[in-house]
């Protein structure tokens, strides 16, 4: 049995989520690879209609055995588990993209588009790759960079990942961040106050 590495993109499905840009890079990367990958889309279609699109596009291209509408997900942790890298592959930009955070905090390597809060929870080369968004030929070399890592380097990428996120992004250390923010504007207005 052929073993395949998984790609997931876990978002609603709606058009400015990417999806369709990931289908497209999936035939891209078949061209290169054959057929040593598994894309997984995990969401819903809240909306409705749009996984017929979806589901068109896939068929099209001949896509039927490479990608795969997952539906939603209630344990999205073991889900991630699953994965060997996770896109976000976002058109337009999200303030935070929980899935970016959430696939490295468990300890997955990430491609988000070069925009919005992915700018900031991934470090491009060290947690992940960073791409511009709707360049489906950039997308596509990323995604055959992070597959062909062997074990070890996956692993490594995945634990740095892992360590920034809960150095960064945990309760405690937002709390922390956002008080230090207080205290720096309390020390400035203290300091105007002073020179008046």
């Amino acid at each position: 049995m052929l073993f395949r590495s998984v790609i997931m993109l876990a978002a609603r499905l709606t058009r400015w989520k990417g999806a369709e840009d990931l289908i497209d890079a999936a035939d891209r990367l078949r061209a290169m690879r054959g057929d040593d990958f598994l894309i997984l889309l995990v969401g819903e279609d809240n909306a409705g209609g749009f996984e017929t699109t979806l589901r068109k596009r896939i068929g099209k291209l001949g896509l039927g055995e490479i990608v795969r509408l997952a539906g939603g997900c209630s344990d999205m942790a073991a889900a991630y588990k699953l994965a060997s890298v996770v896109v976000s592959a976002s058109t337009e930009p999200e303030a935070f993209g929980r899935s970016v955070v959430e696939a490295q905090s468990m300890s997955r390597p990430v491609i988000a588009t070069d925009h919005g809060g992915a700018r900031e929870t991934v470090a491009h080369g060290s947690t992940g790759w960073l791409y511009p968004p709707g360049d489906i030929a950039r997308l596509t070399i990323e995604l055959n960079k992070a597959l062909n890592l062997d074990p070890s380097e996956r692993a490594h990428m995945g634990m740095a990942a892992r360590a920034r996120i809960h150095s960064r992004y945990t309760v405690a250390a937002t709390q922390r961040a956002t008080l230090d923010v207080y205290e720096t504007r309390s020390e400035e207005h203290t300091s105007e106050l002073q020179s008046h």
